[in-house]
């Protein structure tokens, strides 16, 4: 079902797509030459029978348009929004006081944007140089160096076509060109190239082996539940921790939700929460829609 906005806006856009046209036909080259005045968001676009509607509110419609009106230039924007909220001004005054679902319905909508805007606001001063610095130190200063491997492999269905391709690169042939033409694997196109991995990121055969090879060594057949492997270690290295700017985004993560977690818990027990025993309500009433009519 299509949304009343949508349907709104469409005619508005419909309406506003028209105006330059219409302007077109009627307008004098001195009609034309247009004075641009300062604007604030208190700049009042349009009033309906005393009710203002100004360019915040026009701002506020535009940043939250379905996608299908995003990509339409502002010129066309800016008359069809102020012909939404004039519909919507003329219908809602007719509508008079509000319905008791539109009631229950602005409540949640002013609680969702309040509880949105203190989750922002606790964010925007959460993350900080000091704080992501804290959290690294944290997470990193006993991290011991470990051992990463980057390797290839060749995957197909059988042991014997596995000692087949050993075969053939004992002889000199190139593993990345067997494994283009010979592994099953998702890699296979690109060489069988793994990339660099470590301990538990593997399946344990295959890990197994790895951490006895030498780099530049070839396995024997290895089997898993994915096939037989041929495997080359391509190179190995120790790794201790990473640089901050690689896990920034990761530990600034990590900070938001700590914070907002943290003044939740606060809010929480400073609260008077009363609750009643939902074991006594029908859950089944949680769809029931003609319980908003009352």
């Amino acid at each position: 079902m299509l949304k009343r906005s949508v349907f709104l806006l469409g005619t508005a856009m419909s309406v506003a797509v028209a105006l330059p046209v219409m302007a077109q036909e009627t307008a004098t080259a001195e009609d034309q030459a247009v004075e641009m005045i300062d604007v604030t968001g208190d700049t009042v676009l349009a009033t309906v029978n005393g009710d203002d509607i100004t360019m915040a509110h026009a701002i506020m419609v535009r940043a939250s348009l379905p996608e299908q009106f995003q990509s339409l230039p502002d010129d066309v924007l800016l008359p069809g929004i102020v012909e939404q909220l004039v519909q919507q001004a003329v219908l809602g005054q007719a509508m008079g006081e509000l319905s008791n679902r539109a009631e229950i319905r602005l409540e949640n909508q002013r609680r969702e944007l309040a509880a949105n805007d203190k989750v922002e606001a606790l964010i925007a001063s959460a993350v900080t140089d000091e704080a992501l610095q804290a959290a690294y130190e944290k997470v990193y200063a006993d991290a011991e160096p470990t051992k990463e491997f980057n390797a290839s492999h060749i995957l197909v269905e059988t042991e014997e076509k596995a000692k087949e391709l050993i075969a053939q690169l004992e002889g000199g042939a190139d593993f990345a060109e067997l494994a283009k033409e010979n592994s099953t694997g998702p890699s296979g196109p690109n060489g069988g190239e793994l990339g660099w991995f470590g301990p538990g990121m593997m399946v344990k055969p295959f890990e197994d082996a790895v951490m006895t090879m030498n780099d530049g060594g070839i396995s024997g057949p290895i089997q898993t539940q994915f096939g037989w492997h041929v495997v080359k270690l391509n190179e190995s290295r120790m790794a201790g921790a990473p640089p901050l700017d690689d896990v920034r985004a990761e530990l600034a993560a990590q900070i938001e939700n700590d914070a907002v977690e943290q003044a939740l818990n606060t809010l929480l027990e400073a609260a008077t929460i009363d609750r009643i025993a939902l074991e006594g309500i029908d859950p089944s009433k949680l769809r029931d829609m003609t319980l908003l009519d009352n």
